[in-house]
């Protein structure tokens, strides 16, 4: 907000030191060196919580806070954190801000995080609320330093300006902006149903495909599907569950071995790279997130150091097929078909390159290995922790197996697949764009509050 904007005549403007409650009432974390790993213990019960960023989305359980002793804590009390305190992220995602549930136990902050006692002559959430406007977190980045990780300092963050009007007044803005919240939250949480629901949609069309029902042989046992199914995304709270099987498939369909139809599977090398992209006289390596659920992202890729790497055989072509061998238990398998590439890209170690038999469809496949079924099978034949990075060789891929129609009726099932998830697409288009108006709304609630135009 312009601080040279006129302000209702009773309104004025303080700095948050003027509203903050005591000594050390705003402060950030001990320094680094004041706080190392060996401090940390495992006593839950006895140990004092340091809260991190993630406790900023509101999960404050044990499982998400490292604990350090009693003394320590005395070491490091001007960090100390108490039930209802504000949080705000000093370092990295800077000015993400969270509440402190009033039912916690004292704890601190590490060096990353900001913590704010609101002093309590002033109408608690209406500090809370102005930190969360776009004014106040434009102001947070112009205080903040363009390094590696932008970061501010605390000093200026106690000099910001908040336009403060009598406490009645706060607490009435407060209660107008918590009402209108509430009407927009309600609308978000719908629009959260419906992507969740579109999601299951998307699963629902692929088991439908892999069962024969999206053929032409198989329409007769789904009349009007695509009306029912956007009945289920729009109004049903229980829609077509994708991971029901009835275990049969159409006449003239098989269940067979993926390797029966792979011709060749490539894989690249590990090389010595910067990090970034390659420029257009560069040579570059895919990285491991090229390859999602989305599409080929020839973004995330390196630069090969050395020219004489580069290798043609593992060259990424326009039309190759894709798939991950080695990464999380969410990604390991994904596959993707290469619609557009610019750069000079060659495979790496962990991203593969299928050539397929005349026999099958590529889309086909890579439709079946997004699917329900597909995915179970790639996660079992992967290896690894299951908390950590997977991986699945050549030979376990080969084994995959997958629901086999003849040529032409995987073409049609494929153009229905996508007639269908083209439907979904332009529907969480959508949802999207209502969610960022919903956003744009909650901003312009909170500029026109700490205007003095909200109530009267």
């Amino acid at each position: 907000m312009n601080q040279n904007i006129e302000l209702p005549k009773d309104w004025k403007w303080v700095t948050f030191e003027d509203v903050a409650e005591g000594k050390n009432a705003i402060v950030d974390g001990p320094f680094g060196s004041n706080l190392k790993t060996s401090d940390y213990i495992d006593d839950t019960v006895n140990g004092v919580p340091v809260l991190t960023t993630k406790n900023l989305e509101g999960d404050y359980s044990d499982k998400k806070v490292r604990f350090i002793s009693k003394e320590k804590f005395e070491e490091l009390k001007r960090s100390q954190v108490n039930p209802g305190d504000i949080l705000v992220a000093k370092i990295g995602s800077i000015g993400k801000t969270g509440i402190y549930p009033k039912n916690g136990r004292i704890a601190i902050i590490p060096a990353n995080l900001l913590k704010f006692t609101v002093s309590k002559q002033v109408a608690f959430n209406y500090v809370y609320f102005y930190i969360n406007s776009r004014d106040l977190q434009n102001r947070i980045k112009e205080i903040s330093t363009a390094t590696a990780q932008p970061a501010f300092n605390v000093t200026k963050f106690r000099k910001l300006l908040i336009p403060l009007p009598p406490k009645p007044t706060q607490q009435a803005i407060v209660s107008k902006i918590e009402e209108l919240f509430s009407e927009l939250d309600k609308g978000i949480e719908q629009l959260k149903t419906a992507q969740q629901q579109l999601k299951t949609y998307r699963q629902a069309v692929l088991k439908w495909a892999f069962e024969g029902k999206l053929s032409a042989s198989g329409f007769s046992r789904l009349k009007n599907e695509q009306d029912v199914a956007k009945k289920q995304i729009l109004q049903s709270p229980n829609p077509v569950n994708p991971d029901s099987d009835n275990g049969e498939l159409p006449d003239g369909w098989k269940l067979t071995k993926l390797g029966g139809y792979i011709e060749d599977i490539s894989s690249g090398k590990s090389y010595r790279c910067d990090e970034r992209p390659p420029n257009k006289d560069e040579i570059g390596i895919v990285k491991v997130s090229a390859v999602t659920w989305g599409f080929f992202d020839e973004m995330e890729s390196k630069t090969c150091f050395l020219k004489d790497s580069f290798n043609e055989k593992y060259l990424i072509r326009k039309g190759d097929f894709l798939f991950s061998r080695a990464n999380t238990i969410e990604l390991i398998g994904a596959c993707v078909l290469v619609n557009t590439i610019t750069k000079t890209l060659m495979l790496s170690d962990k991203i593969l390159r299928f050539t397929f038999s005349k026999g099958v469809s590529k889309e086909y496949v890579l439709y079946y290995l997004r699917s329900r079924k597909g995915r179970k099978q790639i996660e079992m034949l992967s290896t690894g922790n299951q908390d950590s990075m997977r991986n699945i060789g050549q030979e376990k891929i080969r084994q995959i197996e997958f629901p086999y129609c003849p040529i032409e009726e995987q073409n049609k099932i494929v153009q229905e697949i996508e007639s269908r998830l083209s439907v979904a697409d332009k529907m969480e288009e959508s949802i999207t764009q209502s969610m960022q108006q919903a956003e744009a709304l909650r901003q312009s609630i909170l500029k026109k509050a700490f205007e003095g135009r909200l109530v009267p």
